[in-house]
């Protein structure tokens, strides 16, 4: 091998393991390299903006029960005939668990001769910005097991319930604890 050709090899060698600079382009001229990292797509962006919803909506949905009262009638099926029942239920506490859609109520529930506060981990789904809380199978201690939809919208409640083989509707007025001091 001549110099010549030794000398063109170290050349070439040399020359493709350096890259040329690359042109920045317009925007990481004027963004800092770590946020040039960072920039989040349309859909990471929308994604971002929707759990940034639901932690607000779930935020205030805890601040309202929290301290509410429910009161109202429910029914039972195949009683039509006879006036609704009167219920009531106090909500201490509401806050939100860990777990996507579990809440956990301090609740007061007088049902019947029963009248007793359990703390109850329940389910709570959103229909669009609507929530509704959602029990299957669900056992309440010294009460049974029950199954139940009530959806909330702005001071009223309404929805169904079941306990065991007996099952109704139920509905009525969420009282605040702003309502009560007035």
């Amino acid at each position: 091998m001549n110099r010549f050709t030794i000398m063109f090899a170290l050349a070439f060698v040399s020359s493709s393991l350096v890259s040329p600079p690359q042109r920045a382009s317009a925007q990481e001229k004027t963004q800092p390299a770590s946020e040039q990292a960072k920039q989040p797509t349309a859909d990471e962006a929308k994604q971002a903006a929707a759990e940034a919803d639901l932690k607000a909506r779930e935020a205030k949905l805890c601040k309202f029960l929290s301290g509410a009262k429910f009161v109202g009638k429910f029914t039972i099926d195949g009683k039509e005939g006879k006036p609704a029942k009167t219920e009531e239920y106090t909500i201490g506490k509401c806050e939100k668990l860990p777990a996507a859609d579990m809440y956990r109520f301090t609740a007061r529930i007088k049902y019947g001769d029963t009248d007793q506060e359990v703390p109850l981990d329940l389910k709570i789904l959103w229909a669009g910005r609507t929530p509704v809380i959602t029990l299957d199978n669900f056992w309440i201690p010294t009460m049974g097991t029950f199954g139940s939809r009530v959806l909330i919208h702005g001071d009223r409640y309404t929805g169904t319930w079941q306990h065991d083989a007996v099952g109704g509707h139920m509905f009525g007025k969420i009282v605040t604890k702003e309502e009560k001091q007035k």
